[in-house]
């Protein structure tokens, strides 16, 4: 326990707890079970020993229904899958959409510095003329609506027009390749698609007609019937006819926009366990998964989260940075069910320079901030401290998620904003569109720790044994033992659900396997990720996770700009050995004197065991295009493998830098040093 948890230190302690959504709804509890759970712990047993629970939520955070529920749950068509409040009719949209009043929906900026506010009168509005152009088109429940959009206010109109039909809504951001959109599409077979003209990134403008109309030619034998162009990004101009006619059976945005009637905005009312979006796994080393996830799971899940966890309500303003093609993406879009202002952000924060990006964040009073330890590293690399820019004084929540925050970016990243500011890992995943652990409003935080299980969620950890080993605190599996209601409802196409058994519930039978390495503090009850498990470092017998190495490396930010730790086991090797790739920042040297600096840092933190047999320099770090380190794909590439990126590569050129680490002995002399352990 000692070498995860040495740098564990309370950061942040709660400064009215009793005033949390968490404690107001766990009096609540009490109130009417007539029960005396006395703190967030005994709540949280409560919630995953009694089913009941998901009723308490259910009213708490007020869900809209026209029939409520009478049952909460039974056995479903797979039973691993229970069916959740059978008889519940219900429409996603009209959640989000609850608020028809003048108050501030979404902020709508872009890195150019436009900034445009739309009220929740006008979201509805627009939502009421996309809806009505879909119907008139022949967009009907249980259609697939598929789009290439930004994170815009465009995007979200697209969304909940498609969710208040009944249709199925799924999406990819346009920095995608053709071949990782298809990969999809050519999956789902959607009837029409929406998508962007021109999008632009860091100042450059880009024609998205040929993509666009290589892939509405691929999808034409797939039942497309429509393709549906924004106007441009940068001159807010409609494509020409000579534009369209390369793209088969398109038209322009305001054209489709015309054909629909003044009817009222409907919404159609669905079983909970309808299906409202399909997203995506990564992907990155074969065809993604098209995942299922019904329109009552993730209302619930979300909403339940942010009420509770983050405690996001009327007055606040959430900005969750992601792209559309993130699991991030509609889960921010819930901050609408809980009446709040969302901010969405099409371009680099980093462009012109993530200064202005910051005080944006201030000047729009965001208090509830959605980002990831990647942007936290590089804002802490280029030597700025934002509280020296803005004052923040809205922010009262930072949410990290999407890798791990490791136990100085913890400390430096509360000290950065506001020391008052209440900071939080959590980890969840696309495959339940939700977290499973996070933030716990009512508790400390200690840097480097996940604080707690969320409600509802049975998470334990399990040996390689299926034995529970979360008090002794060794690391192991990540499990979730008891259902949820934000489970998938299946993969597109798996009817028998044969393949939603083999990717969850075959490691140990019956059980939700999610495929994270976690270990738990017995004295603080605090949760650390340590990586995927599937990318778990196994030398001589001892198995540890990649975010070990890279915490320790977050103390040489000042020539290590990024870091990549995998393991390779070749066919003639008796054991695994860990490789570390250090991409360095510009003009400092890779030598033995960082490399030995390095080594022994990670010696004393954590043990001679965990220093990498090999340290070498490479020139890039493979991402997915939502900005997460691709460990497996290198691990299998050091190892033997030849792999075919996937459109889910954001750099896939940087993937070829690493064949020729798989015979080692050749470069050890002249690239790399050895760990003399």
């Amino acid at each position: 326990m000692d070498g995860h948890f040495a740098q564990s230190k309370l950061i942040w302690s709660p400064p009215r707890p009793s005033y949390t959504s968490l404690e107001v709804f766990r009096r609540e509890v009490n109130r009417k079970h007539g029960l005396n759970l006395k703190d967030f712990h005994e709540l949280h047993k409560y919630s995953v020993e009694n089913y009941e629970f998901w009723m308490d939520v259910w009213e708490f955070i007020g869900i809209i229904s026209s029939v409520p529920p009478n049952k909460i749950v039974e056995e479903g068509r797979i039973k691993e899958l229970p069916t959740w409040f059978p008889g519940a009719r219900l429409n996603y949209a009209e959640n989000l959409l609850h608020r028809s009043d003048d108050g501030g929906a979404c902020i709508a900026a872009r890195e150019s510095g436009a900034v445009q506010h739309y009220t929740y009168r006008q979201l509805r509005e627009m939502v009421r003329k996309l809806a009505a152009a879909m119907r008139a088109n022949g967009v009907t429940k249980g259609d697939r609506v598929a789009a290439i959009v930004t994170n815009s206010i465009d995007a979200v109109v697209i969304a909940l027009a498609t969710a208040s039909i009944g249709a199925i809504f799924s999406s990819t951001a346009p920095d995608m390749g053709t071949q990782g959109i298809l990969d999809r599409y050519q999956q789902i077979k959607p009837k029409v698609i929406f998508s962007e003209s021109e999008v632009a990134w860091t100042g450059k403008t880009f024609d998205m007609v040929p993509k666009v109309s290589e892939v509405a030619k691929a999808l034409a034998t797939h039942g497309l019937q429509g393709v549906i162009l924004l106007p441009s990004v940068a001159s807010v101009k409609e494509l020409s006819a000579a534009q369209l006619g390369k793209i088969p059976k398109s038209v322009t945005m305001s054209a489709f926009l015309a054909t629909g009637d003044n009817g009222p905005l409907v919404f159609e009312q669905l079983p909970f366990n309808h299906p409202l979006y399909i997203l995506y796994s990564s992907g990155t080393t074969g065809p993604p998964k098209c995942i299922i996830h019904t329109a009552g799971g993730v209302l619930l899940q979300t909403k339940k989260e942010l009420r509770l966890s983050l405690g996001l309500n009327t007055d606040d303003t959430y900005f969750q940075f992601t792209t559309t093609g993130w699991m991030m993406w509609p889960y921010m879009l819930q901050g609408l069910a809980c009446g709040a202002r969302i901010v969405l952000f099409d371009g680099s924060p980093f462009y012109p320079d993530v200064r202005d990006f910051l005080r944006f964040l201030s000047r729009e009073s965001v208090s509830v901030f959605g980002t990831s330890p990647r942007f936290l590293s590089e804002v802490q690399g280029q030597g700025i401290e934002p509280s020296k820019l803005a004052s923040f004084a809205a922010l009262r929540v930072i949410s990290s998620t999407g890798s791990v925050l490791t136990p100085p970016m913890f400390e430096w990243t509360q000290q950065a904003f506001n020391p008052n500011v209440h900071l939080l890992s959590v980890s969840g995943g696309t495959d339940i569109c939700g977290g499973f652990v996070g933030g716990v409003a009512s508790s400390p935080v200690y840097a480097g720790e996940i604080q707690g299980k969320l409600l509802g969620m049975k998470v334990e950890i399990f040996d390689s044994d299926g034995k529970n080993i979360e008090d002794t605190g060794a690391p192991g599996e990540l499990v979730c033992t008891r259902p949820h209601p934000s489970l998938p409802l299946g993969f597109w196409g798996d009817d028998s659900g044969e393949r939603v058994r083999k990717a969850y519930f075959t490691t140990y039978p019956g059980v939700w396997h999610q495929g994270d390495f976690i270990v738990k503090n017995p004295k603080t009850q605090g949760l650390m990720i340590l990586g995927r498990s599937d990318g778990v470092l196994n030398p001589s017998g001892v198995r540890f996770g990649s975010a070990e190495i890279y915490s320790v490396l977050e103390d040489f930010s000042d020539a290590v700009d990024d870091s990549l730790c995998v393991g390779q086991r070749r066919p003639q090797d008796k054991d695994e050995r860990v490789l570390l790739f250090l991409k360095l920042r510009p003009d400092h040297p890779f030598d033995e004197t960082l490399v030995n600096r390095i080594r022994a840092a990670i010696r004393t933190a954590l043990s001679p065991r965990h220093v990498p047999a090999h340290i070498f320099e490479v020139d890039e770090i493979p991402y997915t295009v939502n900005g997460k380190k691709i460990e497996i794909a290198v691990k299998q590439i050091v190892s033997g493998s030849t792999l075919k990126p996937s459109g889910t590569v954001a750099n896939p050129e940087s993937l070829k830098l690493y064949y020729k680490f798989r015979d080692l002995e050749d470069l050890i002399h002249s690239n790399a040093i050895k760990a003399k352990l």
